[in-house]
């Protein structure tokens, strides 16, 4: 079993910045890949970016490049989120996440954390 709890939403301006946090705690190995994903009002979840945890290789999707960073923190089994230059479209719930390798499904969710940007 793995356990991931996030932090770090909140309110923000158009162009502020928001740092993430997910803790994971239980069964996790150095193998794993740790996601995060959103869900705005009236759309589906989506993805956002990656992490693998054996070689720190990532992915972002389109609206997050240039302007997310995702990273982890080997010390404190803690991934994070850091959003720059956020937008109203950014307004959603992350979820971070995890999945034992990139050939199957992200399988233990956190339970979110809300993200509000306002115009």
């Amino acid at each position: 079993q793995v356990q991931l709890v996030e932090s770090g939403g909140g309110w923000v301006q158009t162009g502020g910045s928001l740092r993430l946090s997910c803790a994971a705690s239980g069964r996790i190995s150095r193998t794993y890949t740790m996601g995060w994903f959103r869900r705005a009002p009236g759309k589906e979840r989506e993805f956002v970016a990656s992490v693998r945890w054996t070689d720190r290789s990532t992915a972002y999707a389109d609206p997050a490049k240039g302007r997310f960073t995702i990273s982890i923190d080997n010390a404190k089994n803690t991934v994070y989120l850091q959003m720059n230059s956020l937008k109203p479209e950014d307004t959603a719930v992350y979820y971070c996440a995890v999945r034992q390798s990139d050939y199957v499904p992200y399988n233990y969710w956190g339970q979110g954390t809300q993200v509000t940007v306002s115009s």
